[in-house]
């Protein structure tokens, strides 16, 4: 057994799955939704050792019986025990058995369609139109049923050996009503007429080899639309669905025209066809990620998989096209070749994201993808990065149970953004030349990330291990700074903490950084310097022009620069002929740099006032995310919040009223999303008109006079400044509206909204309603996150965690460590007080917190970072608005 993991014993020199037979039938439509089970596993046995049992893994599953057959011997358990910490059961066959060669055990079981969006489970909607009547439902909610089984969620549904490297193939049969539709990874094989009145046996083809985690299956009353792959595969186009509940099928349209395309793409990309007959995309009511790449059955949350273009927000088609490219990525990296083992996460996650904003890049070339992408993906990433208690790309997991909390912004958008400096280190065409080499060396099989630096070492002639090893297998990423001569220019480099107080210990790790260095007479003449990379903690570059310099041209390489503030300034005045990516990295830079200590926040104001005229919905998006943060630092400061009140009321007004609330014809989708961002900015900020507008518009959609006052993207920024402006009255008005909500995203707006209160009560009130049965649990973490971005109320959330921690927190989202886990970090990690940081750590301390202990440390150290820079930048915050006439 490899002594870094903890997997089940013996496999390697014992038994070893080859295929399973799974077999659903007797499924409760309703009251306690038990099923029973049959899995007969064909296994390999591979040595001659004596043994008397087989350990499999089965969570929350009763096995009745178990039967290995070894040649012409069949041998039925004696007992069958449970190791439930463990995920374990032990079938034991009291006599000693002596056999080497392929065997079956078969394992009869009982399971529960459970409620908590992990294993097989149930969703619960209202449906549109008539519904069969074999559908579960109950008083209020009818109910779909399907299946999440990534992580380690497999031996929930059915016993198996879940661990990724022990791939097997299999055959799925489901007994299910007549009037119901039965989906899972590959085609329907067969219906049969079944001995229980009223249903039917659907049996699927056989799957290729793959890892039990990808497997999938689905009951419903489902519908779909189709188109087809423009390539021919095998000869013939594939068809490609979208699957919904009944009523909402053309909702799908437009993923579905996203998902043939982006199939053809990938294959040509990858140089390998898509591998399976179909590809189908499933809506589910309920879901705790975003979506799940089961192989040929992938599953997603509604909202990104679903579009209105009537009703919907225009920010969910950029989420929708994105989400489909990013799972469909997957059925290569990931489902063709997957990672070894958990620690390798990363394999799949960061090249499936990074992969995924490529397709929307070839799809959409005007919504500026790699733009987006460094605004929201690479700032991320630095942002929990930056923390003490991050972790490396490629993370030590022990226990299978533990990977979950890795499921984070590491994995995905750290592991994606260190894709694409590598990718563009070594270029695009090698890149992609060994990704495939890799792929076809691998396919349905399992890998390391080793085994993808030797691909891209030989398709590029670069030793790839040696500069990019400590960018995988270290914690945290540098920042470099710069110090000017004449002629040219110093840089060191060193660990970028937040808190801004790395220890030597903590600062030992020499990155390869390229450089990205331009230099010349000005910005639109700068050329790209000799000097490619840094490769030691201090080097001095010579040949500089000091007209004009930049590091890190487009943010391409995952560090930070922290120039000298003249620097700084120039680099402002020089702003319009940098490009999108150029200005976010400035920004996102100058605001990290001064809550960590390395800059100023006097830097980060001059520098941002600068961008009054700037009209990209990127750059203004990394802008109003940078102050919202400082912003919500100051905000207990009386004078210094007021004063940046001020300070952004005066940046964004010109701006806002030139962008204006009207949607005209033949407007590019940016421009929509800026409209948005800017309004609703400007709205919770206090920008009068703005307030006044929104509040008007507001009072004819409510009272019905006008339905189309309110443009379906400006839903979230009038319905949030109406309820900081209207209190109760607006508060119980959109409460309504979501309690009514019949559009896809209506639900997420108005959570999001309504956590715009201002008072206690009303903090109080929207959080019992998000615990009650009315919001389900999916979404019990959207409003709580606006709660913890409401400076006014955002003690509440805390308050709220933990005076109703054992009778309604615990209780409701333990089931699922994934939502309790994003649900506390994301609702107390904007805090910016020692006490706090204190009091959650003291509540805790007694606690069983494994499955989101990760996510307290990143509270703890998100929380004592701000706290000091706040108690070091407050008195130079305001000095600095009271010298440019913000505080009076």
């Amino acid at each position: 057994m490899a002594s870094d993991r903890d997997i089940l014993p013996g496999w390697t020199t014992r038994v070893k799955p080859s295929h399973y037979n799974i077999s659903l039938y007797d499924i409760e439509f309703g009251g306690n939704f038990t099923y029973q089970g049959t899995a007969t596993i064909d296994v390999d046995i591979k040595n001659s050792e004596q043994f008397s049992n087989i350990v499999l893994n089965a969570y929350q599953l009763t096995l009745h019986s178990a039967e290995l057959k070894t040649g012409d011997s069949t041998l039925a358990s004696k007992e069958i025990t449970y190791d439930v910490k463990r995920q374990r059961a032990t079938l034991d066959f009291g006599d000693k058995i002596q056999y080497s060669g392929k065997a079956t055990l078969t394992v009869k079981f009982e399971g529960t369609i459970n409620n908590v969006m992990a294993g097989f489970y149930r969703s619960k909607y209202k449906p549109k139109g008539d519904v069969p009547a074999s559908v579960a439902k109950d008083d209020e909610f009818h109910y779909m049923f399907s299946t999440q089984f990534e992580s380690c969620d497999a031996r929930r549904g059915f016993p198996c050996f879940d661990e990724p490297n022990l791939k097997a193939t299999f055959d799925v049969d489901l007994e299910i009503p007549k009037d119901q539709v039965a989906l899972s990874n590959m085609p329907e094989k067969e219906t049969k007429e079944s001995k229980r009145p009223g249903f039917k046996i659907v049996t699927f083809d056989r799957t290729p080899i793959m890892s039990t985690y990808l497997l999938a299956w689905a009951i419903g009353d489902f519908e779909y639309v189709e188109e087809f792959t423009k390539r021919k595969y095998n000869g013939k186009s594939i068809p490609v669905r979208v699957y919904t509940t009944r009523g909402l099928k053309d909702q799908g349209r437009f993923a579905l025209e996203n998902c043939h395309q982006v199939v053809d793409y990938f294959s040509e990309v990858f140089q390998i066809d898509y591998p399976l007959p179909k590809v189908d995309l499933l809506a589910v009511h309920e879901f705790s990620h975003g979506a799940m790449e089961n192989w040929g059955l992938i599953t997603y949350r509604t909202t990104a998989v679903l579009f209105d273009e009537k009703t919907s927000a225009d920010s969910y088609r950029n989420r929708v096209a994105y989400v489909v490219a990013h799972e469909l990525a997957h059925q290569w990296f990931g489902n063709l070749v997957t990672m070894d083992w958990w620690s390798e996460l990363w394999l799949n996650e960061g090249f499936a994201t990074w992969v995924g904003w490529k397709a929307i890049d070839h799809l959409y070339p005007d919504w500026n993808v790699w733009g987006q992408f460094v605004t929201e993906s690479v700032q991320t990433a630095f942002q929990f990065d930056a923390l003490r208690f991050s972790h490396p790309i490629e993370v030590p997991v022990y226990d299978g149970l533990e990977v979950d909390q890795i499921f984070d912004h590491i994995s995905y958008l750290k592991g994606s953004s260190v894709i694409r400096m590598l990718s563009a280190h070594l270029g695009e065409k090698v890149f992609l030349q060994g990704v495939a080499d890799y792929l076809k060396a691998h396919q349905y099989s399992n890998a390391t990330t080793n085994d993808l630096w030797s691909a891209l070492s030989k398709a590029s002639g670069q030793d790839v291990n040696s500069f990019m090893d400590f960018w995988i297998r270290k914690i945290g990423f540098p920042v470099v700074t710069v110090a000017e001569e004449p002629g040219q220019i110093s840089l060191r480099q060193q660990r970028f903490l937040l808190s801004g107080d790395a220890k030597p210990e903590e600062d030992e790790t020499v990155w390869w950084v390229p450089l990205g260095l331009y230099t010349g007479q000005s910005a639109s003449a700068a050329s790209l310097h000799k000097t490619t990379a840094l490769g030691k903690k201090e080097d001095t570059i010579r040949d500089i022009d000091e007209t004009f310099y930049q590091i890190n041209k487009n943010l391409t390489g995952f560090y930070r620069t922290n120039y000298p503030p003249s620097r700084l300034s120039k680099l402002g005045e020089a702003r319009h002929h940098l490009t999108v990516e150029d200005k976010i990295g400035l920004v996102g830079d100058a605001f990290a740099n001064s809550v960590a200590g390395y800059g100023s926040t006097a830097g980060l104001l001059a520098l941002v006032e600068r961008f009054q005229d700037e009209s990209e919905y990127l750059v203004w998006s990394q802008i109003l995310t940078s102050m919202g943060s400082v912003r919500s630092i100051f905000s207990g400061t009386g004078e210094i919040s007021d004063g940046l009140r001020a300070y952004s009321i005066k940046l964004i007004t010109p701006a806002v009223e030139k962008v204006g609330w009207e949607f005209k014809e033949g407007e590019s989708y940016l421009v929509g999303q800026l409209r948005a961002a800017l309004i609703l900015s400007a709205g919770l900020t206090g920008h009068q008109a703005t307030v006044e507008e929104a509040q008007r518009r507001f009072d004819l959609y409510i009272s019905g006079k006008d339905k189309d006052a309110i443009h379906p993207s400006l839903r979230k920024a009038v319905f949030s400044i109406a309820i900081k402006n209207g209190g109760e009255s607006a508060f119980k008005a959109v409460q309504n509206d979501y309690l009514n909500s019949t559009t896809i995203d209506g639900k997420e707006i108005c959570l999001q909204s309504l956590g715009r209160v201002q008072s206690p009560e009303l903090a109080q009130e929207f959080l019992s309603f998000i615990f009650s049965d009315k919001v389900a649990m999916q979404d019990k973490h959207s409003g709580t996150i606006a709660l913890a971005n409401n400076a006014k109320v955002r003690i509440e959330v805390w308050n709220y965690i933990r005076d109703n921690w054992d009778n309604a927190i615990h209780p409701t989202l333990s089931g699922n460590l994934v939502v309790l886990e994003r649900f506390l970090r994301f609702g107390l990690n904007k805090f910016s007080d020692v006490t706090v940081a204190d009091d959650i750590a003291k509540f805790f301390s007694d606690k069983d917190t494994r499955g989101y202990n990760k996510g307290l440390d990143v509270i703890d150290d998100t929380i004592r970072s701000h706290a000091k820079y706040k108690e070091r930048d407050e008195k130079v915050v305001k000095e600095w608005l009271k010298a440019n006439g913000y505080i009076k």
